[in-house]
């Protein structure tokens, strides 16, 4: 695609490639800065093909950034997506006021599209334990299974785990270093039992390979988070599960179980890696949907 955004020769690239340097100097995500870098991209693309005279950042007005938003809704993109491209618009904008190249942010006062409901799918103890039964006959799936149900890992945060980030040896519990998350949080986690032996077991078998990824492919590479994905879709259906689960799914499970045994939003938010604690707070409002039913169980 010829995008015409030349930097050095184009206002709106140099201040994109300023914008996007100053994220890398804030330490942010590599996923979050590609997301922002596409997001303006395609803003800027847009405004070069409706407004021949929005040629650099001042001369964008508010009504290109709801047009624009508007076009996105009429390609059929969520609002979750359109309010993503918002947020990165937005923030482009708080830099180059912050820097003073332009007074005031022509996004400033837009309301954020409406995000449709998030419906968060979860298994329940059966289901898992389903897939658990059915991914037993092959150690790395079914220990890869073990991790995202006690450790309730992401997936980007599971395809990045090294050799080094697992110390077997500590007691009570092993530990397990996840050095990779969103917003680069990193967190350590005491390992239960049965992860614990899922792991011992994989990598008592693991492929010999240059690399020193925990989780390899076939080919005895790093395994990708689509081969992840892959392999997740072809154990929930195997299991005779109806719901579309994803890895993610795994990592609801993790917490909606832990949320609904009582486990407390700030060991949640610890656990999960979650920067916001009303992130975490979600899986509290869902267990107490079960509040009658426990409060019936533990009757005096």
């Amino acid at each position: 695609m010829n995008t015409n955004l030349i930097p050095g020769k184009d206002p709106l690239a140099d201040s994109m490639a300023a914008f996007m340097r100053s994220l890398e100097g804030k330490n942010r995500s590599e996923l979050t800065r590609k997301a922002y870098h596409t997001d303006l991209l395609q803003f800027f693309i847009w405004l070069k093909e409706n407004n021949v005279v929005a040629t650099s950042p001042e001369r964008i007005t508010k009504a290109d950034v709801t047009e624009f938003l508007t076009a996105c809704a009429r390609r059929g993109l969520s609002g979750v997506s359109r309010a993503r491209k918002l947020a990165a618009i937005r923030e482009y904008y708080r830099y180059l006021v912050d820097h003073e190249v332009i007074p005031k942010s022509p996004a400033q006062s837009i309301e954020t599209p409406k995000k449709e409901q998030n419906i968060r799918t979860h298994l329940v103890s059966h289901e898992y334990n389903r897939v658990l039964t059915v991914a037993a006959g092959n150690i790395r799936d079914y220990a890869i299974f073990q991790v995202f149900l006690q450790t309730g890992l992401r997936v980007s945060e599971l395809c990045a785990l090294h050799l080094d980030d697992v110390e077997m040896n500590i007691r009570p519990y092993p530990l397990l270093h996840v050095r990779l998350g969103k917003g680069m949080r990193a967190r350590t986690l005491e390992l239960e039992p049965k992860v614990a032996k899922a792991l011992k077991n994989y990598l008592a078998q693991r492929p010999a390979s240059a690399s020193d990824i925990i989780f390899l492919n076939y080919y005895g590479e790093p395994i990708s988070e689509r081969g992840v994905r892959k392999m997740v879709e072809k154990y929930v259906q195997a299991s005779g599960i109806s719901k579309r689960v994803s890895p993610h799914g795994f990592r609801h499970t993790f917490a909606t179980q832990k949320a609904e045994k009582g486990v407390s939003p700030y060991q949640l938010q610890e656990w999960l890696g979650h920067a916001r604690l009303d992130t975490t707070q979600i899986y509290v409002h869902m267990s107490k949907k079960n509040a009658g039913r426990v409060m019936e169980q533990t009757s005096l």
